[in-house]
């Protein structure tokens, strides 16, 4: 397809304990899916661009008030994205595309309600209903050798260590590895990268290692598909709470604090439904003179 060229687009900025994104309105600007890619890896490019860890257009729905596609900087497009979709519903509220305070977000994964709250006019916090968690491999999915329904506590080997991990699916597929270590940014990123493109993952991994506080307190370091290293990861922490409560760390229908390198969300799980918590901050809003991709 040719190359399109864009003149004055303007965009927003916003980021969700530090998973930062680009906003672009899309009702108005009509790039089509096919682009969407190109677009994404051209504008989440650091020191060359405006930089982020994904892009973020507001679509026409289907089947709800508002639909969000998701592309991260490598042009792969996520299912979901629990940090996005806070940061995408204080944009539609606060540019007056979609003006209540409880809305449905159509995304790759299905439906998600977004609760907002509002303070004189701008949106502080969003509490996202996540639905309820994928445990089956093969809707995650994870190719085991042995199959069995539910990946638990399966070992897998990531470079020189062997590693215990529980799957689950919050949209998008998460390898959720609980641990006493801290691990270093070049720990998480060469282990993390590792395990994001094993075979056992047919369409790659989300990978969070995770360090238990107590029964209502944990810290989560994230190694994000097609992203790399991030400050937090909104669908992880959900993954992280769902894994920990199969294995009895945590309790069910008690709110869990997930420390991310970027901040906290708080994260309940009632055994069927997953409830994420948490700020979205505008950085700025801009507009690119001229753009060809």
């Amino acid at each position: 397809m040719d190359k399109i060229i864009l003149e004055n687009l303007d965009f927003e900025k916003q980021h969700g304990l530090g998973n930062d994104y680009i906003l672009i309105n899309n009702l108005k600007w009509g790039i089509l899916d096919v682009k969407k890619a190109d677009l994404a890896k051209k504008l989440c490019k650091h020191h060359y661009s405006i930089g982020a860890d994904g892009v973020l257009f507001v679509c026409h729905p289907k089947n709800t008030e508002v639909r969000i596609k998701i592309f991260n900087p490598d042009g792969s497009q996520a299912e979901m994205c629990g940090n996005g979709v806070r940061c995408f519903a204080k944009y539609v509220y606060e540019n007056d595309i979609y003006k209540k305070d409880e809305i449905d977000i159509e995304t790759l994964k299905g439906i998600v309600i977004a609760k907002l709250n509002v303070i004189d006019g701008k949106v502080k916090s969003v509490k996202i209903d996540m639905g309820a968690p994928t445990l089956d491999c093969e809707q995650i999915p994870v190719d085991l050798e042995d199959p069995v329904k539910q990946c638990v506590n399966e070992s897998i080997i990531a470079l020189d260590k062997i590693f215990k991990f529980t799957a689950v699916s919050m949209g998008n597929p998460h390898a959720i590895i609980f641990t006493k270590e801290n691990l270093s940014d070049d720990e998480l990123n060469r282990y993390g990268a590792s395990i994001e493109s094993n075979k056992l993952f047919p369409k790659k991994t989300n990978v969070e290692f995770v360090k238990i506080l107590s029964k209502e307190e944990a810290i989560l370091r994230v190694f994000e598909r097609g992203v790399g290293i991030t400050n937090s990861c909104g669908t992880g922490s959900c993954a992280a709470v769902v894994a920990g409560t199969i294995l009895g760390l945590f309790d069910e229908d008690i709110p869990i604090t997930i420390h991310n390198d970027g901040g906290d969300l708080i994260i309940t799980y009632n055994g069927k439904t997953v409830f994420m918590e948490g700020p979205a901050e505008k950085v700025f809003e801009g507009t690119i003179d001229r753009i060809e991709f």
